[in-house]
């Protein structure tokens, strides 16, 4: 398809070379003829004959040359040429002219000779391109005008060919240059377009080991062409991206499978238990108890799976309203009163903004708040404190759920976010599913906003952003 688009632009542009290199040269022609044929004119206005001319039987020099001139221009031209002299004398060269082409000189219009005549004893020059017994004619006329009289004339009439003649040898040089113009830019295009190529052929085929499920296919940076280095940079950019997609899928799960194997596990045993009599009947109470936390757990995990899968739906929505984040916070605390009382820990809260107006969907948001403050409590040993912190941070509301636990190892900082981490501070064995943190970073930045660990010297610190309401931007 390049290759005719080439060969198409080359035809083109050979044409429009030939045919201006064409008019140039009948330009010349036509040219070159005027110019003779003024010389002559100018000629027939000084053939004139003296007195002593016709006593003495002296030639007329003028005469002579002008009868010379006009040979040599039906020699270069082969043109019928009719001359106006000073003596107001026509003369032609007709019988010259037909001995060489009697069929030109036959086809003349003797009408046509003698309105073109009148036209140039009328001071005009002419030069035009006439159809003269249906073949092209160029018919030149000039004369020679002193003191507004016209004191010779000439008109010359000659074939078109002999002016158009020799423009073929421009058609054939043109058609040789082009031809290997043509073959030294399809070299060149063959050659480029195979080094394109290549490193597109080796794309496609790692692409097709990567539909196969070898995510760890690469290839080679292609110094081509920059497209090609940015192409196949981004390339092993996403090949690598699906290799840790791929990696974290099966994660995943690996984990998923785990934890709801671990449950599962432990409620079919305890029942076979039970059933076979292993587990005699005074102990029942104590291991269905344990079931009943087993499925509670199965339970929840569950959940927070279904909570995680319908958050990453394309297409999940929020409900955005505008809410006292404080208030939240205080029924997030009274729901877990039993907890905190069990394990006799305290809970303070710093309102620094209150009301605490936010922007954002209450349901889910009341999830982060429920999900932070459960870990706080699971994670936090008994007689801690816990404290709740709301404040303006500028164009945010900031919340902060502190408590003073064992600390967040440094290594485990870049990690707690993760699905399943296991951790101690994020995830223990009977603790919970390890995904709660997930599906809280995952639903602020659901409201593109975020959540991470603060920096705090005791226990550890969870802080995320909010939008702020309406009530919250008029205190401001």
């Amino acid at each position: 398809m390049f290759m005719a688009v080439l060969i198409l632009a080359l035809a083109a542009v050979g044409v429009l070379v030939y045919a201006t290199m064409r008019n140039l040269r009948i330009d010349d022609r036509l040219e070159e003829l005027k110019k003779e044929a003024q010389e002559i004119a100018y000629l027939a206005a000084q053939n004139t004959v003296t007195a002593a001319n016709l006593l003495l039987g002296i030639e007329n020099p003028t005469q002579a040359y002008l009868n010379w001139k006009a040979a040599s221009v039906y020699e270069d031209f082969g043109a019928y040429i009719l001359v106006l002299d000073g003596r107001g004398q026509l003369m032609s060269n007709l019988k010259a002219a037909y001995v060489q082409d009697p069929a030109f000189v036959t086809s003349l219009n003797q009408k046509d000779l003698n309105q073109a005549l009148n036209q140039v004893l009328g001071g005009a020059e002419i030069s035009v391109r006439t159809m003269v017994d249906g073949a092209p004619t160029f018919t030149v006329g000039v004369p020679f005008i002193q003191d507004d009289q016209v004191l010779g004339a000439v008109l010359i009439q000659t074939k078109a060919q002999t002016i158009e003649g020799g423009t073929g040898d421009f058609l054939q040089t043109i058609i040789l240059v082009g031809s290997g113009a043509a073959i030294l830019a399809a070299l060149m295009v063959f050659f480029y377009t195979r080094r394109l190529v290549r490193p597109l052929s080796v794309m496609a085929d790692a692409a097709g080991r990567m539909a196969q499920g070898q995510f760890d296919t690469r290839v080679e940076i292609s110094r081509t062409a920059p497209e090609l280095a940015r192409l196949s940079d981004s390339f092993n950019s996403m090949a690598e991206k699906l290799s840790e997609l791929e990696s974290s899928r099966r994660e995943f799960v690996a984990n998923v499978s785990h934890e709801l194997r671990s449950p599962i596990t432990s409620i079919r045993g305890f029942v076979e238990g039970m059933e076979d009599g292993t587990i005699p009947p005074q102990e029942h109470g104590k291991y269905l108890h344990i079931v009943g936390d087993e499925t509670k757990r199965l339970s929840k995990l569950i959940s927070d799976l279904l909570s995680l899968s319908r958050l990453e739906r394309e297409d999940a929505t929020l409900q955005l309203t505008d809410f006292d984040m404080n208030e939240m916070l205080r029924r997030a605390v009274i729901r877990r009163m039993n907890d905190l009382d069990q394990k006799r820990m305290e809970v303070d809260t710093d309102f620094r903004l209150d009301p605490c107006t936010v922007h954002a969907d209450s349901d889910r948001m009341e999830q982060v708040v429920v999900n932070l403050l459960d870990n706080a409590i699971k994670f936090t040993p008994e007689g801690g404190r816990i404290r709740l912190t709301t404040e303006d941070a500028g164009s945010v509301i900031q919340v902060t759920v502190w408590d003073n636990g064992q600390p967040i190892l440094p290594e485990d900082r870049d990690k707690v976010f993760d699905r399943f981490f296991t951790a101690d501070r994020a995830h223990t064995a009977g603790k919970g599913t390890g995904l709660g943190l997930s599906i809280c970073k995952r639903i602020l930045e659901f409201h593109g906003q975020s959540i991470r660990l603060g920096d705090t010297t005791e226990g550890a610190a969870f802080v995320f952003t909010l939008e702020k309401g309406k009530v919250t931007e008029e205190k401001k």
